[in-house]
């Protein structure tokens, strides 16, 4: 067997059938197989599975296990000599995985860890597919920029000053090259001990953490030309301060993991604790402690 696509699936029906549709119907010249990690979903998902898609291998887990154990189970089963993670939420406009396989097998000397493509939005547009380890702000001086704008837009809430965004737009540039780390929408590497997950983060941030790890062994993470494929929900939460989705469960989660993160990776103390207390005082604002109070506990154990 020549690869593995793994999908993990919380809910998300229709852009699973998209997407496993996609699959079928541009993946050739190559044997692969497709296995969806389930996280207990209730909305149809198995059934659709079941009925449309025999062939798809399901781990049924029973309950949310979060993205990267999902994708651990599936890879204790997975037969391929490389691993495709590809978001449920995608859609392939091209034969991605062929393209991903071959440039893999044509630079196999060359120290490869993973690769990625540039992905687009439903206009075609190039949106978040990488980003940098010195991003999640390891020095003092970013923790202190990323957490006071969070404050102050906690303060605006509280006030009742209207405002959208904060960030700039996720759109990007066509880049190709060396990259820190690609996103867990289209990762593509080799089936191996290095395309297991961190389990200790539930959402976010695990797949900067298993390419930090790539990076510590001297191997390389490029996106590449050639792969098109589509996120349609491919807007990057560390990216959008919308304070409507400040006490959402998928921002709650960000948060812990990039302490968790910060935690793994930085040995400056005073910076976690100033972190920790900056999204402490955004969790305690009356418009999101209903939401957010019973994770105040966790972020402290982090």
């Amino acid at each position: 067997m020549q690869l593995s696509i793994i999908i993990v699936n919380y809910n998300t029906r229709d852009f699973l059938k998209n997407c496993l549709n996609s699959i079928i119907m541009n993946t050739h010249d190559i044997e692969y197989e497709t296995i969806v990690s389930d996280n207990g979903s209730t909305d149809g998902s198995l059934e659709m599975l079941e009925k449309d898609f025999p062939t798809v291998r399901v781990i049924a887990n029973g309950q949310n296990l979060g993205f990267g154990a999902a994708n651990n189970r599936a890879l204790d089963h997975a037969k391929g000599k490389y691993i495709f993670y590809l978001n449920s939420d995608t859609v392939l406009l091209n034969n991605a995985p062929k393209l991903f396989f071959d440039y893999f097998e044509e630079h196999s000397k060359e120290n490869l860890g993973a690769i990625g493509a540039n992905l687009l939005d439903e206009q075609n547009n190039v949106i978040h597919s990488y980003g940098t380890f010195a991003g999640f702000g390891l020095s003092f001086k970013q923790l202190f920029k990323m957490g006071f704008s969070n404050f102050v837009l906690s303060v605006f809430y509280v006030l009742n000053i209207k405002t959208n965004r904060f960030a700039h737009s996720d759109k990007t540039d066509f880049y190709t090259g060396p990259v820190d780390y690609i996103t867990g929408a289209d990762l593509f590497m080799p089936n191996n001990n290095d395309a297991r997950f961190d389990e200790n983060f539930f959402l976010y941030f695990e797949e900067a953490d298993l390419q930090r790890r790539l990076a510590s062994k001297g191997l390389q993470r490029l996106i590449i030309d050639g792969p098109k494929i589509q996120h349609l929900c491919g807007g990057s939460v560390g990216d959008d301060f919308s304070i409507k989705r400040k006490a959402s469960f998928s921002r709650i989660q960000f948060e812990l993991s990039r302490v968790r993160f910060l935690k793994k990776y930085s040995s400056n103390k005073p910076a976690l604790f100033f972190v920790k207390l900056l999204i402490s005082i955004i969790w305690i604002n009356p418009f999101l402690i209903k939401e957010t109070k019973k994770f105040l506990p966790q972020l402290w154990k982090i």
